[in-house]
């Protein structure tokens, strides 16, 4: 059982920018992905990739912006957000599995608590 724990959310106005971390309990060849879901709404597809970190998939919204990527040695994905809008307001999780849809939430078999991101105009 893979424990996930996510860390880094807070307040930061427009234009600025976070670094989620999310520390798995053990190493693992998982794909990882980065969710998140905002009060009233679906949790959506951010960022994931394969489990060799070889591929790399966004999601419209935020291309361009944040940045997947994992040190392996520390067994931790990270979430770069940059140029951050109000509109990215939401609590992010990561998670962690072999999903064959890589954005499908219910693909993924092990989540973290998440971690809330709350961007000022």
């Amino acid at each position: 059982q893979v424990q996930l724990v996510e860390s880094g959310g807070g307040l930061v106005q427009a234009g600025g920018s976070l670094r989620l971390s999310c520390v798995a309990s053990e190493r693992t060849s998982y794909a990882m992905g980065w969710f998140r879901q905002a009060p009233g709404k679906e949790r959506e597809f951010v960022a994931g990739d394969t489990w060799n970190g070889g591929a790399t998939y966004y999601a419209e919204s935020v291309k361009g912006r944040f940045t997947i990527s994992r040190d392996k040695d520390k067994n931790t994905a990270y979430l770069q957000m940059n140029s951050l809008k109000p509109e990215d307001t939401a609590v992010y999780y990561c998670a962690a599995g072999t999903p064959l849809r890589i954005g499908v939430p219910g693909a993924y078999d092990y989540w973290g608590q998440g971690t809330q991101v709350t961007v000022s105009s």
